[in-house]
């Protein structure tokens, strides 16, 4: 018997989707950042083995959308509630779930088989996660509740057995050596957003979207050439920095990390483009990938 399904990673910023992705897929596949919205596309990893085929998608956190970016990521929070044969409801120790009422509610109504994953319980003690437990079976009465800590990897297995338990039968998607959906354009672009998130603050990293230019493979080298657009000629000025100092700091940094995940040499080129408000514009929105059909 083989078993295969759509597993899609919900829930809202900051509870640990992308990490507990990566430690279910075992690959660095979803940008783990401590910042919100870091995740804006759904992320596909996938996980297989002799009889079953998983998978993963990692969606962006939930949120109450206030420019048409965001409009377009919380397309695909919903469309992950509606199209999974297994959803993964992934909450905390220590959050609080207003924002995601809706949401939640709207899992209450399904028939999806659902898994309520309490991420983080290396922070908290046994009494207030047995609280928390309860609480979760009383809201979601017909879901599994599985605590974990994806950082520290505890439970994760546990959770893997109880996902695998849930899948419908069924063949494979894609062929049993497939890792992600996802090219390696896309990756190379998370990376170097990992890095504007990490070395930048306040809007910066949000007011950011990189396009690959140029990605050419050749032996023992690619030769990668990103554009950095920006909504602002003073976001530009932030970006790059004194004498370039900043812009040249997130091209090493991204530039390791690609060599890293590829396992080759890369060559990697950096550009700043101010593309006026980009997060409310419909066409450049398509021609960075989130519109959906």
């Amino acid at each position: 018997m083989h078993k295969s399904g759509f597993v899609n990673i919900i829930g809202n910023p900051n509870v640990g989707k992308s990490t507990l992705m990566n430690a279910l897929v075992g690959e660095r596949l979803s940008i783990i950042t401590s910042k919100a919205q870091t995740t804006r596309h759904r992320i596909m990893g996938i996980v297989s083995g002799d009889d079953f085929q998983i998978v993963y998608s990692d969606t962006p956190g939930i949120l109450k959308p206030s420019y048409k970016l965001q409009e377009s990521m919380m397309k695909f929070v919903t469309g992950a509630v509606t199209d999974a044969d297994v959803l993964l409801y992934v909450t905390d120790t220590v959050e609080q779930g207003d924002r995601s009422a809706e949401i939640v509610a709207g899992i209450g109504r399904s028939d999806i088989p659902t898994i309520v994953v309490i991420n983080k319980i290396d922070l908290t003690t046994p009494e207030a996660l047995e609280a928390l437990v309860e609480r979760w079976q009383t809201t979601l009465p017909k879901a599994r509740i599985v605590p974990v800590s994806a950082k520290e990897r505890f439970n994760v297995e546990g959770l893997f057995a109880t996902i695998r338990e849930l899948l419908p039968e069924g063949p494979a998607f894609y062929p049993k050596d497939t890792l992600t959906d996802k090219t390696l354009r896309f990756f190379a672009s998370e990376i170097i957003r990992e890095k504007i998130l990490r070395f930048y603050d306040k809007e910066i990293p949000y007011c950011c979207e990189i396009e690959i230019e140029g990605y050419k493979e050749e032996e023992g080298i690619d030769r990668i050439s990103a554009v950095i657009h920006v909504a602002r000629e003073s976001q530009k000025g932030i970006l790059i920095g004194r004498k370039g100092e900043m812009l040249k700091k997130v091209g090493k940094a991204a530039r390791e990390d690609m060599e890293q995940f590829l396992g080759k040499k890369v060559f990697l080129q950096l550009f700043v483009k101010v593309s006026g408000d980009w997060r409310n514009s419909d066409r450049q929105l398509r021609r960075f990938g989130y519109e959906q059909e």
